[in-house]
């Protein structure tokens, strides 16, 4: 009887954890959802900050927590390396809370995130072409940004970057014996306007050396 007893005991202490724990996901205030999300940031556990993100705006959709809220999800993605999510994030931002200032803000975000990416393997040719064009059209856009020493360093080494790729595909084209595309590429760097500067080659893959 006793041996049912404490099993009775321990079982009803383990469905009322569950049901604890399982209520803090739901109705909670707005704050402490804001709380909530911050402690997963801390713990490095963005998925859990992006399941309890949805459920706090789906539950109080005027909240002014939910701004910064989103703003900090989207930094801390960057820094762990999502960029995929934290350019979502930021798109979202802008559509929620697009101000010129706030705009122009999360644009830039959006092409550092593009940029922090490149200190990471991998990453592919159409994203330093379209980073290239995104910051361009940034600059273009606004003109006396208080971003503009940044996006035109970053600028100058994704071009940096472009070009060295360029001459390591023509020289792969060379070497198999591929000339006609090995002289379009031969081509694109005689057409850079970094044709004539004394660029050294990196010791880092290429598609880190000029991101660091």
């Amino acid at each position: 009887m006793k041996v049912k007893i404490l099993t009775l005991f321990f079982t009803l202490i383990f469905m009322v954890g569950c049901s604890t724990k399982s209520s803090g996901l739901y109705n909670l205030r707005p704050e402490i959802w804001y709380n909530h999300i911050m402690a997963d940031i801390k713990a490095n556990d963005l998925k859990e900050a992006d399941k309890h993100y949805n459920q706090f705006a789906s539950e109080h959709v005027a909240s002014p927590l939910l701004e910064p809220t989103l703003l900090v999800m989207a930094l801390a993605n960057t820094d762990e390396g999502r960029y995929t999510r934290a350019n979502e994030l930021l798109d979202e931002y802008i559509r929620r809370y697009g101000t010129k200032e706030k705009i122009e803000y999360a644009k830039f975000l959006k092409i550092k995130a593009n940029y922090d990416s490149f200190q990471r393997p991998n990453r592919n040719q159409n994203l330093m072409q379209y980073s290239i064009i995104e910051i361009e059209n940034f600059l273009s856009e606004y003109p006396n940004t208080q971003y503009k020493p940044l996006l035109e360093t970053m600028l100058i080494k994704f071009k940096l970057a472009v070009y060295h790729l360029n001459e390591n595909i023509k020289d792969l084209y060379a070497q198999k014996g591929r000339d006609v595309s090995a002289k379009i590429y031969e081509e694109k760097l005689q057409n850079s306007a970094l044709k004539d500067a004394n660029l050294s080659a990196p010791n880092l893959p290429w598609y880190r050396a000029f991101f660091e």
